[in-house]
């Protein structure tokens, strides 16, 4: 019986992992974006590849008293034997609505230009993306990556993130369509919303070439870093019990057929 891998194996006195001797060709030389991102793709990321995707894992690590970092923090409280289960907890809350914004822009952006030829220039563009908010307006559906509950007029890892792509290069056709999107959009929609960071995110890894159908799984690696730092400060500074309390204490009993 054989059972194929292109990642890691072992034996009795070495680690290989991606046809490397782990403790002599990746350890101390590697660093664990570039790892992640070499897992994945199966080929080594560039430096400015590197760069851009490591740009994306800060920029999705922690966004403050999130339902994801809310629901770490509570399951800890509730259960500070499972470090593993208050990580799960968070990272199950990644979702339509906080963190899956990063595939669901990604994979809608993709979707958006299989089978077009790239537009050569900034009208091309609008024209391009005019076109595919409108066809999702009349579909019924949302943009992914337009609007934030709290960066109602620009997210600040927008315009640093797209610079980032810029200056390494790598300012591809998703992340062009999206920009592009957010200078047509009002004309559609009628009102004007920012292009929110996690779709962004979202973008700039599918320019990298990287599957749209495993996005999620990389805002949810930037995010567990962050929940690992909220778990350690609910340790330091606890605010789980005041949380819970505060929703407790107030619950009223509303009748059902009111």
């Amino acid at each position: 019986m054989s059972f194929p891998t292109s990642l890691g194996t072992s034996t009795a006195d070495e680690i290989r992992l991606l046809g490397q001797d782990l403790t002599a060709d990746l350890m101390g030389k590697v660093g664990f974006g570039e790892l992640a991102f070499w897992l994945v793709a199966l080929r080594r990321p560039t430096p400015s590849e590197t760069r851009v995707f490591e740009a994306v894992l800060v920029a999705l690590a922690d966004h403050g008293f999130t339902p994801t970092a809310i629901a770490a923090r509570l399951t800890y409280l509730s259960a500070p034997d499972s470090l593993q289960g208050a990580l799960a907890a968070g990272l199950l809350g990644g979702g339509s609505r906080f963190l899956g914004v990063t595939e669901d822009c990604g994979m809608f952006l993709h979707q958006a230009l299989d089978g077009r030829d790239a537009p050569t220039d900034d009208a091309g563009w609008d024209e391009l993306a005019l076109a595919v908010v409108r066809d999702a307006r009349a579909g019924g559906k949302y943009v992914p990556g337009l609007g934030h509950p709290v960066h109602k007029v620009q997210d600040p890892r927008t315009p640093v993130l797209i610079g980032i792509a810029r200056e390494e290069g790598l300012e591809g056709p998703h992340l062009r369509l999206f920009e592009a999107i957010g200078r047509v959009h009002e004309q559609v929609l009628g009102r004007k919303l920012p292009l929110n960071g996690a779709g962004v995110c979202g973008a700039a890894l599918a320019d990298l070439g990287l599957p749209v159908e495993l996005l999620r799984g990389f805002a949810l690696l930037a995010r567990a870093a962050g929940l690992l730092g909220q778990i350690a400060e609910e340790r330091r500074r606890p605010i789980g019990m005041d949380a819970y309390l505060t929703v407790d204490r107030n619950a009223e009993y509303v009748d059902p057929e009111s």
